[in-house]
């Protein structure tokens, strides 16, 4: 396991990563009451919580945003295995800098978090959803990324800045939106369906059949809850798990093209470098 702790203004900034060879149990805590945002990259690594006799599981954090309040009696673990590496983000500051907090950003945790700015417990648990494409690319460049020194630490700070923009502006978006529960978890449902069938996706009309939403609700409703129309997404998903083949797998690129869906390497080539911003012949050098 290995993580890094970034200070930036009064946030403190863990950001951790498991050798993806291994199996392990990354346990931390905190010092002091704290507001704390989680980013889970793609590693879909399973989180307890636990704090005096209870305990919370999440088993799919993929993509995941993941918004609380803890103390000084929580502790947070990590159980992580080469099928499920940690890649994690977490952005958190202390109750009592929130009056501090620079770019009025204290005022954004009073009018979103309110529960966790008020906590009722010693865990509480914030607004969650699933990030938008843009914040997954900013979390994938921050593991990603080639820096070093302090070149690295100044790239650090702006990508975090980013992120929890992104995060209060797609908390303001999901606040005004008015989905009813049960579509947003046949959503969900499908999500988890084009992630688990890269190489072979159903198609628009077999996935509404499946999850039992209508071709044209799927379609408006999944961009509206994932900021990404439906087969943007799924490439979003086949690009990273490429991605992910070639950093830590003995596969060719071929095979990772073929892996994830891609007849064509010409058309995997272009599309790797049009998210990433470097060819999938770089990674193998």
């Amino acid at each position: 396991m290995t993580r890094d702790i970034i200070d930036i203004n009064d946030f403190t900034v863990l950001v951790e990563e498991s050798d993806p060879s291994s199996s392990g149990l990354d346990a931390c805590s905190f010092d002091e009451p704290i507001i704390g945002v989680a980013f889970y990259g793609a590693g879909n690594v399973d989180l307890s919580v636990r704090y005096g006799e209870k305990e919370k599981s999440f088993e799919h954090t993929k993509g995941l945003t993941l918004s609380f309040y803890a103390d000084e009696r929580v502790i947070f673990e990590h159980h992580a295995s080469p099928e499920k590496p940690l890649e994690c983000i977490v952005i958190a500051t202390a109750t009592r800098n929130l009056e501090n907090l620079p770019y009025q950003a204290g005022e954004l945790f009073g009018d979103f978090l309110g529960q966790l700015v008020h906590p009722q417990d010693h865990y509480v648990e914030g607004p969650q959803f699933f990030m938008t494409p843009e914040m997954q690319t900013i979390l994938e460049q921050i593991f990603h990324n080639r820096f070093a020194g302090k070149t690295r630490m100044l790239f650090f700070k702006s990508q975090i800045t980013a992120l929890l923009s992104h995060f209060f502006g797609q908390l303001s978006l999901l606040q005004e939106a008015n989905m009813p529960a049960g579509e947003r978890e046949k959503l969900h449902q499908a999500k988890e369906i084009l992630s688990n069938n890269l190489e072979t996706p159903p198609s628009l009309s077999e996935l509404s059949r499946r999850i039992g939403l209508n071709s044209y609700k799927l379609k408006k409703n999944f961009k509206e809850l994932f900021g990404v129309p439906v087969f943007k997404y799924l490439q979003n998903e086949r690009l990273t798990k490429a991605h992910d083949l070639l950093r830590y797998e003995d596969v060719s690129i071929q095979e990772a093209a073929w892996q994830v869906g891609y007849d064509s390497l010409s058309s995997f080539s272009n599309a790797f470098l049009k998210k990433f911003g470097f060819r999938p012949s770089e990674i193998k050098r």
